[in-house]
């Protein structure tokens, strides 16, 4: 009997390109789809004023802008997700966010920091 890992990688579930195709119609189809739907064509998910789930997907902005500079992949791309692109925007230059929203730069150093620490060997 195989196990799992000896199992060509191309017969263990979809090809790269599959995943990608998959991600790209989640990201503008539903997410962007969601961002009309919940904002009612105002500046938030909450209306005009940033709301919980503003904030609950606004945590993962500077992530998404560290991925995007890293894998040079346009996550928020305004031809895919102009909507998502414009609610980034007006949350990150909102006044109560933008003193607080990481740099990506710093940011990006941090999770260098990071992953260094994880690949290290554990102390003896």
């Amino acid at each position: 009997m195989q196990s799992f890992h000896s199992v060509p990688v191309g017969t263990r579930g979809p090809t790269e390109e599959a995943k990608k195709a998959a991600m790209e119609q989640v990201v503008e189809g539903l997410l962007d789809d969601a961002c009309v739907k919940c904002s009612k064509g105002k500046a938030f998910f909450g209306g005009d004023q940033i709301g919980y789930l503003d904030i609950a997907l606004g945590c993962f902005l500077g992530w998404v802008r560290v991925t995007e500079k890293t894998s040079h992949l346009k996550l928020l791309d305004e031809s895919k997700t102009p909507h998502l692109v414009k609610w980034a925007d007006s949350f990150s230059a909102d006044a109560s966010v933008k003193d607080v929203m990481p740099e990506t730069d710093k940011l990006a150093e941090f999770a260098k920091a990071l992953m260094a620490k994880f690949k290290a060997p554990p102390p003896s």
